[in-house]
């Protein structure tokens, strides 16, 4: 099955000399397939390397123009995965489309932290950069009838999203890729910095966030319950959130005395991710959790078809202290858009409160009739 993955034409029509192009995202999504399928349409000379290769470390990360140069040579595309891994990538990338200026540059990276604060300031103005997800429901509506998106709907609250688990055609078999993205990829990237050192700790911080989707998160309470201070908990959440295994969603307030203000809920980026890490694949409707399941698959596929489609939108979720709530809003246009999820299909009012305090703003229910055009 080919998925053709919606940046591809943004990106080739970005690549030209004088620019770099960042392609972020997690492990495994598919950044590096994305590009191999870039570079075969290439009729210009081209090298490719990988920042994880110590030979490349060394040149690429010299900060010489001259061993820039003559490692290039001849090729008019230099295509760098995992990028984040070379030193000063950020400042050498920067001498080479200054300086070599008929050389296109590809980048990868699967760590927003890394590699863009390394390439921030050197390459303003000079670079443009997407986020490659797994794959969303729009990549795969082209290739799919509506009766198969609705009969694979519960593979896809189970098991996510991650290119090769969509591929994969036996349960076993995406469970076991699953695991082993979890326990040989998830990691890695937080792995590698300092005091990173308490792997099993990050793992009980997921497994409670991942019993809490869809629900607010106290980091007093992921404190006391993983026995790390406040602080470093803060430091994990920012971190997993910058290697794409967590999405904050803050509370929306207008300082009434009634809206509960400064509050967070956390959602895993692929829903296969999130039920690895708690070793639970049973299907939806034998779940207590489903819920859950079915608001973060949402509010996911949303974010990135507003991300694909550059709907700039601020998003949110909406809380009183008296428990009335609307799971997601979006704050777009100078308006309120908000919506409440439910796995079974029902008539749900909004909160009274909600219309009073905003009588501008619109509310609607998302249930399995009507979600396909909600995030396609």
């Amino acid at each position: 099955m080919k998925i053709s993955r919606f940046i591809y034409n943004q990106v080739k029509d970005r690549m030209v000399p004088g620019k770099v192009v960042i392609i972020l995202g997690p492990r495994q999504a598919g950044k590096t397939t994305l590009i191999r399928e870039i570079v075969a349409e290439e009729t210009e000379p081209f090298l490719f390397v990988s920042g994880e290769d110590r030979a490349v470390k060394a040149w690429l990360g010299s900060q010489s123009l001259e061993i820039l140069r003559q490692n290039i040579g001849k090729n008019k595309l230099l295509v760098i995965d995992e990028a984040q891994n070379v030193p000063q990538i950020g400042l050498n990338l920067k001498l080479i489309v200054d300086h070599l200026q008929d050389v296109r540059v590809l980048a990868t990276g699967s760590s927003s932290f890394d590699i863009s604060n390394q390439t921030g300031e050197p390459l303003v103005g000079r670079k443009w950069e997407f986020v490659l997800f797994p794959i969303a429901q729009l990549e795969l509506s082209p290739i799919e009838a509506p009766f198969q998106t609705e009969e694979l709907l519960p593979q896809r609250l189970i098991y996510g999203g991650y290119p090769e688990v969509v591929t994969t055609i036996g349960l076993s078999d995406k469970r076991e890729l699953l695991n082993h993205i979890v326990n040989g990829y998830l990691y890695k990237d937080l792995l590698m910095f300092e005091d990173i050192r308490k792997s099993q700790k990050i793992l009980d911080l997921l497994k409670l966030l991942a019993f809490q989707t869809g629900q607010m998160v106290s980091v007093l309470e992921l404190s006391r319950n993983t026995g790390l201070n406040t602080r470093t908990v803060e430091k994990y959440l920012d971190l997993l959130e910058k290697v794409f295994v967590l999405k904050r969603m803050g509370s929306y307030s207008r300082n009434l005395r009634k809206e509960i203000a400064k509050s967070s809920r956390y959602y895993f980026w692929d829903n296969g991710i999130r039920n690895a890490i708690i070793n639970n694949f049973n299907e939806p409707d034998t779940r207590n959790d489903i819920g859950g399941l079915w608001e973060n698959y949402l509010v996911i596929e949303r974010l990135k078809k507003q991300h694909y489609h550059k709907i700039f939108s601020n998003n949110y979720f909406w809380r009183t202290y008296d428990q009335k709530e609307v799971d997601f809003v979006e704050e777009r246009d100078g308006r309120l858009f908000g919506y409440e999820f439910k796995w079974s299909k029902r008539e749900v009012k909004p909160p009274a409160l909600w219309l009073e305090t905003y009588p501008e703003a619109t509310f609607e229910v998302v249930d399995r009739s009507n979600y396909i055009p909600f995030i396609t």
